[in-house]
């Protein structure tokens, strides 16, 4: 069987980092996957789906990746069943990512380009810089 899920889109938000109980790290990110085709009024719908990343993945995700970084990220589909509040059986679709690869920088309008974990490094860089006595 087969259960692969590849996707390129751009964080909604900061991952959120957690610990389990048991001290494994845990990241939880959502991101806007436009689709292929084109609507009616030439738009194209936007998928908003939620990621989980475990361990170092996790640690990876979190430090380099933020709010509107563009993001390929190789997945598994997962459902877990649970209860809700108020009692009613629900279903919850996540995709849990094998690996996440940077997919470009943003521009940022403020700041020129944002630093996106290392291919593209923010101005004044220690490339600019002469060495101290």
């Amino acid at each position: 069987m087969l259960n692969s899920c590849d996707f390129q889109g751009r964080l909604a938000a900061d991952p959120e980092l957690r610990t389990t109980q048991t001290g494994k790290q845990v990241a939880s990110f959502r991101m806007a996957v436009d689709r292929d085709m084109v609507d009616a009024n030439g738009h194209r719908p936007t998928d908003w789906l939620t990621f989980t990343a475990w361990g170092k993945t996790a640690e990876f995700v979190s430090r380099y990746f933020r709010k509107g970084s563009a993001a390929v990220v190789h997945s598994r589909c997962q459902t877990r069943q649970y209860e809700d509040k108020n009692g009613n059986n629900r279903t919850a679709i996540e995709f849990v990512v094998d690996n996440i690869y940077f997919a470009g920088p943003k521009q940022d309008n403020q700041q020129g380009t944002v630093d996106d974990g290392g291919t593209n490094p923010p101005p004044a860089t220690y490339r600019n810089q002469q060495p101290q006595p």
